[in-house]
């Protein structure tokens, strides 16, 4: 394996914790780590440092002392970023992450580098404000900048100065991880008859730009429960709205669930809804899993990459941002229209095998990679 190229991904976090940009490296680093030498660096999330290998992927994680503004709080970082960048051919940097950025820019001269842009810091402005220097010195130095949807170079001017390095690759998923073989027909038939009715599912980590306080909202107009999967700092808040509206029965918090779990639940479900309310969401992964499972999609009309990814009137519908009355009757339309569901349903199935899937990122993305290391790009 001596004449493969030694790539280092570079990132805020790594399986067993779980978000959008964590998922998408996982899926990358699983895909091309038998096409290369691989190593992530990560920090814990809290604790002292360890190394070890996931899936067959290499992890180093850095001790931290706790997050703070979403960033891990590490010293460590920035030594082992330089210590390991040493020995790499190419580092992948994934943004948002300023502590690795930084790291990179300061203690990794020379060498080649590409830079995922999954979104602009959004809800901290004035770190965002200090930041936007170093984060310019930083887009001037990289080879090439992924883009995770088709004109997302429009969302900054930062972006649209550098269009000619941008390269879009949206993210995909391992499809087959969410066929419904025998036991997961069980596990979601016990979700059915645990629930009853028709089920709407939500998943995702209960933060403020996912907008749930709309989807609660809509509940009382919606003939359905609502199964909410995840767990955040604003479910104590979410559990007294339900509580004051009159839908506490309705709106069930099943925290967070494990990955067949989660599976189950999806293929459970009738309609999955992403309400999302901010450009934070700036893809949605989780309506990849749920066309994977051939679930109509309700989302929002966000100026990202969510309604590119579930198609209004394709694979699902799309509705204006932070409106439970629009919610809550794209919600009811579906859960009314069995053919309409199983309609939509088989088209996000087909976006997914056609746009999405993990092959199909690994493959662009390492073609990138092979025309940065030959100073094609």
């Amino acid at each position: 394996m001596g004449d493969l190229p030694r790539i280092l991904q570079v990132n805020k976090l790594y399986y067993p914790y779980i978000g959008g940009v964590e998922t998408v490296l996982q899926n990358l680093a699983e895909q091309i780590r038998g096409r290369c030498e691989l190593d992530v660096l990560v920090c814990q999330p809290r604790g002292r440092g360890s190394h070890d290998t996931v899936n067959g992927v290499r992890v180093a994680r850095a001790g931290s002392l706790g997050i703070w503004l979403s960033v891990p709080v590490s010293l460590s970082y920035p030594f082992l970023l330089r210590r390991m960048a040493q020995d790499a051919d190419l580092v992948h940097l994934h943004h948002p992450f300023p502590l690795g950025e930084l790291s990179a820019l300061l203690f990794n001269p020379g060498k080649k580098m590409v830079f995922t842009w999954y979104s602009a810091i959004v809800r901290q402005k004035l770190l965002a404000q200090i930041y936007r220097p170093l984060l310019e010195r930083l887009l001037d130095r990289v080879r090439a900048i992924i883009l995770i949807y088709p004109g997302a170079e429009r969302s900054s001017e930062l972006l649209v100065a550098r269009a000619h390095k941008c390269h879009a690759i949206p993210p995909g998923i391992e499809i087959r991880r969410y066929d419904l073989d025998e036991a997961l027909s069980r596990e979601a038939q016990k979700i059915r008859s645990t629930y009853g009715g028709s089920l709407v599912l939500f998943v995702g980590r209960l933060v403020y730009y996912k907008g749930l306080q709309h989807l609660i909202a809509a509940m009382p107009a919606v003939a359905g429960k609502l199964l909410i999967a995840g767990d955040g700092p604003l479910r104590q808040n979410l559990e007294r709205q339900a509580f004051e509206i009159g839908v506490a029965d309705r709106v069930c918090f099943l925290g967070r669930l494990h990955d067949r779990q989660l599976k189950a639940a999806f293929h459970a479900c009738d309609v999955f809804v992403l309400p999302s309310t901010h450009c934070s969401e700036a893809f949605g992964m989780v309506q990849l899993e749920a066309m994977a499972c051939r679930k109509p999609v309700v989302n929002t009309r966000l100026a990202t990459g969510v309604p590119y990814v579930s198609l209004d009137g394709e694979t699902g519908l799309t509705v204006p941002v932070a409106s439970s009355e629009a919610l809550a009757n794209a919600i009811s339309k579906l859960l009314n229209n069995a053919d309409l569901r199983a309609r939509f349903g088989e088209n996000g199935r087909k976006r997914v095998l056609q746009e999405f899937t993990a092959e199909l990122m690994a493959e662009r993305t390492f073609r990138l990679y092979e025309q940065v290391l030959g100073d094609e790009v």
